[in-house]
């Protein structure tokens, strides 16, 4: 083939299937019952069973438009257990391994016809007329669903006529919930424009602990500015709609699975502890009106103020001599554990751990601005700094979904098929960017600004590696109930550090002044466009009060 490198000459991601690098354990008491208990095959959702199918026969491609203009393939769920019907095909963009599943779903009340048939179908789009790189034509079809139900997927097919009305079911209103477009698939253009034909994921609405929703796996395509409101998710509306949450021991045994490495860089000052060895190193708590009577906190935390809210009338803060201090905001990683919250998520059909690192220093930030690295002094450091990572774990068999890396007042989700894994086994790998402690999922330089201009964010494997698996306890499950009972220091609602009082102004002139002339005001203007959590200059609060807490990750 000589020099040709195009998409066709060379193997897309797609055209592996991703397996975990080692077989999921046997879950402890994994009870196999009718629709109830962790990893038993089957959810009930109140009258409606449903099951992950993630066997799947290929329907049409096209190689290119969509992410990395690589295309996407769209494919039928196929070897459906008996009695269960398919929910919508399902698609993912060429640029990642083939990794994927849809719900199959059976009527499991029989005086309630939970699924129907769709009474006809409309055609959403076809590719005759798009000049891509395809394999022969695809037909979008939309089911029209009976009164009462409502679709939940899309139908693919290499022909004009119209699929058969069995070839999907439809569901029963009270079955589902509002959904809303999630990733973008595919369109036949490189961006995601919204204009024309594309096709996204599709995820609910409402999201949360407490939040009914469920993920059937299948995809909205859309001809212009058409609605997700057209397409519908599940719904879980059994009364026990935690009955598929795993105990304590299988959390136990999942966190041991999967547990992250997560690396440290190696020139990084500021390292984790243990939330305990914070508190005995001579954390002080304060009190608004008292500062000069500072109380050091006891090993758990229980003379911490427990609950009421975030007023600013307590903080944290780190010994008041020098000596303490530079000694303090180093941590130690010997001593640091991990804290995990675990939560039922899409409807109680995925487990949530979210995985929470405390440091007792958040170090200054450095700033890119093109090819010079300028240290941004005081800016970006905090004291008392909670970073997390959120395993997400299908109920139905175990398997590790994908991973949520946080970093500074956002994140990023990242599929199980794109994560690393420490030699041959499924325990993920995670890096800790230098100072910031932002969570990535890959090592390098990730810039948060843009035009080459922002704060660096650098990672790189180490010596220095928290590993999890080695040092951690659950905190809270509240569908658990009376099993874990919280720490004090978790009920702690005020501020782990205190408001700095440094002048942001004045460290940035200090800074601009290093900075040739062009570069001053695209600094200036770059500087003003940072949230305030780069700056530092209000305390940080602990886990309980992260939107993440009873919400889903954003």
């Amino acid at each position: 083939m000589g020099n040709n490198t195009s998409n066709k000459s060379k193997a897309m991601p797609i055209e592996t299937i991703f397996k975990l690098p080692s077989p999921l354990p046997s879950w402890p008491q994994a009870f196999i019952t009718h629709g109830g208990g962790f990893a038993a095959g089957v959810i009930d959702l109140g009258g409606l069973q449903v099951r992950q199918v993630s066997t799947f026969s290929k329907v049409w491609a096209t190689h290119e438009g969509g992410p990395d203009n690589l295309g996407a393939t769209f494919y039928e769920p196929s070897s459906i257990p008996e009695g269960f019907h398919s929910l919508g095909f399902y698609s993912q963009p060429n640029n990642k391994p083939f990794f994927g599943w849809t719900l199959a779903a059976k009527n499991d009340d029989s005086s309630i016809e939970a699924l129907k048939n769709p009474v006809d179908y409309s055609l959403v789009w076809n590719s005759e007329s798009a000049k891509i790189k395809k394999d022969g034509n695809g037909y979008f079809w939309l089911p029209t669903p009976p009164e009462g139900y409502k679709a939940t997927g899309i139908v693919v097919t290499t022909s004009p006529e119209k699929p058969p009305l069995d070839k999907i079911r439809c569901v029963r209103t009270e079955f589902t919930d509002q959904c809303e477009v999630d990733a973008w698939i595919w369109g036949p253009s490189k961006t995601n424009d919204g204009d024309g034909f594309n096709a996204y994921s599709l995820r609910p609405t409402i999201r949360g602990v407490q939040a009914m929703g469920v993920r059937a796996g299948t995809f909205f395509a859309q001809n212009g500015n058409g609605s997700a409101s057209s397409m519908a998710c599940l719904k879980n509306s059994n009364s026990n709609n935690t009955s598929s949450m795993p105990n304590q021991a299988q959390i136990k045994s999942i966190f041991q699975t999967y547990s992250p490495l997560i690396y440290l860089h190696p020139n990084e000052k500021y390292l984790p502890s243990s939330v305990t060895w914070y508190f005995t190193n001579g954390a002080l708590l304060y009190h608004k009106g008292e500062e000069s009577k500072p109380v050091p906190v006891d090993s758990t935390g229980s003379n911490l103020p427990q609950g009421g809210e975030n007023d600013g009338t307590y903080w944290l803060d780190l010994p008041v001599d020098q000596a303490g201090k530079d000694r303090v905001k180093k941590g130690n990683l010997q001593s640091s554990e991990v804290y995990l919250h675990v939560k039922p998520m899409l409807g109680g059909t995925f487990t949530d751990i979210a995985i929470w690192v405390f440091y007792p220093f958040n170090g200054p930030s450095t700033a890119k601005v093109e090819i010079v690295d300028i240290p941004l002094g005081k800016i970006g450091e905090h004291i008392g700094d909670w970073e997390h990572l959120t395993l997400r774990v299908s109920n139905f068999n175990g398997e590790l979904w994908r991973v949520y890396f946080s970093q500074h007042s956002g994140g990023t989700w990242v599929d199980a098929s794109e994560l690393e894994y420490d030699a041959g086994s499924n325990k993920v790998v995670s890096y800790s960017s230098l100072n910031g402690h932002a969570f990535y999922s890959k090592p390098g330089l990730v810039l948060q600004g843009s035009g080459g201009i922002g704060i660096r964010n650098d990672t790189k494997k180490s010596k220095l590696v928290v590993n999890t698996g080695l040092g951690y306890s659950l905190v809270s499950a509240d569908y658990l109930g009376s099993g874990i009972i919280e720490p004090p220091w978790l009920n702690y609602l005020r501020k782990w550090g205190p408001k700095l009082d440094y002048d942001i102004a004045e460290e940035v002139k200090k800074v601009e002044k290093a900075l040739p002339g062009r570069l001053k005001s695209a600094f200036e203007k770059f500087v003003n466009s940072l949230p305030n959590e780069i700056f530092g200059e209000e305390g940080p609060t602990g886990p309980k009060l992260k939107k993440n807490w009873s919400g889903d990750e954003v």
